[in-house]
């Protein structure tokens, strides 16, 4: 089992009621689909469900369409030594042809102890032609007893031909009354600042609960007030900052020290520009992300046009996909900097 995964059942998993309905209705029907796609953003529960699935078509006594938590299946599946249950995550970059081969092998042979055996293969998107390829064929003829869960963010990231032989369930992001419920019931995190995370965790719990971690409430003060004063800043000096967040974050990576990485980074921006557009609009304050920066948020907002607020966000969603494509990081942090600092200096702006 995936290391730190409990075992929860149906009832105690929040925010996917529709989600969770359609597989029980699946249970209760009793034609448990040979392959599902599990779609949605990282930390909403997709792993959650998969185990609770599980248990609940293995359990030797299920509950309403759960497992009962007391037989030897359920047993096993808690202390993470069922032997009906793997887990596939990408070698390195990618999903490689030959855990897809390995996968072949094992799906092969019927379930030991469970009624099926289920296979849960994350970041499906990973796979590799060669990977997708042998996969492909494993779905058209799919040994019986083998149910294989598939977890993507987006459908499209995957080929259309798998897409079209599997049974797609989406898991949508949780509202943040009950992400902040769980932070303050199940963390004992104080109110206000349970509510900041569930805004900036964007519906993702696993999010939420890493951000209530650590120093992350630090950094992003540190992070904002540093956006906060870019229009005051000459090219140099702005020049400099991107540089310097540039070799920090490297710094990061080789020490290994943890913390906000760059891409996180540059989002937090985004939901501050997020933000001035969503006031530049006249949206409600109970629309905000960052809250508690508020009145600084609306001062800043009316100095500059929706345009303007709109090419920052552009350039800040441009930088994060120039980090999936592995750029120079001092240049494209030099870039973003500037970009952005020509945006207040517009002759709409600062």
């Amino acid at each position: 089992m995936e290391s730190g995964k409990k075992i929860k059942p149906f009832s105690r998993i929040i925010g996917q009621g529709k989600a969770i309905g359609f597989l029980k209705r699946v249970i209760a029907g009793g034609k448990i689909p040979h392959a599902l796609l599990f779609t949605g953003i990282e930390g909403v529960g997709k792993t959650t469900t998969a185990l609770a699935f599980c248990q609940a078509i293995n359990c030797l006594a299920p509950v309403n369409g759960e497992g009962c938590g007391r037989c030897r299946n359920c047993r096993q599946l808690v202390s993470g030594n069922f032997p009906d249950l793997k887990f596939i995550e990408p070698d390195g970059q990618y999903l490689k042809i030959e855990q897809i081969r390995e996968l072949n092998r094992d799906i092969c042979f019927r379930p030991v102890e469970g009624a099926y055996r289920v296979v849960v293969i994350s970041r499906a998107e990973a796979m590799n032609q060669e990977s997708a390829n042998s996969f492909l064929k494993t779905l058209e003829e799919p040994p019986q007893g083998n149910v294989i869960i598939l977890k993507v963010k987006e459908p499209r990231d995957l080929l259309p031909t798998i897409v079209s032989r599997c049974q797609k369930v989406p898991f949508s992001p949780l509202p943040r009354p009950a992400v902040r419920q769980y932070l303050t019931d199940e963390m004992g995190i104080d109110g206000e600042n349970a509510s900041l995370i569930a805004g900036l965790s964007g519906g993702s719990l696993g999010k939420a609960i890493s951000m209530s971690s650590g120093d992350y409430l630090e950094e992003r003060q540190k992070t904002i007030g540093d956006i906060i004063h870019l229009p005051g800043m000459s090219k140099p000096q702005a020049m400099g900052l991107g540089m310097e967040y540039a070799q920090d974050m490297k710094k990061r990576d080789n020490d290994s020290t943890g913390g906000i990485d760059l891409f996180e980074l540059i989002g937090i921006w985004k939901t501050w520009y997020r933000d001035m557009i969503v006031i530049k609009a006249g949206g409600h304050a109970d629309m905000l992300i960052n809250a508690d920066f508020s009145r600084k948020l609306k001062s800043i907002s009316g100095h500059m046009t929706m345009d303007n607020l709109i090419q920052c966000f552009f350039h800040l969603d441009r930088a994060q996909m120039d980090l999936m494509k592995n750029p120079n990081t001092g240049l494209m942090m030099e870039d973003l900097f500037l970009g952005l600092l020509r945006q207040a200096h517009s002759p709409d702006g600062f």
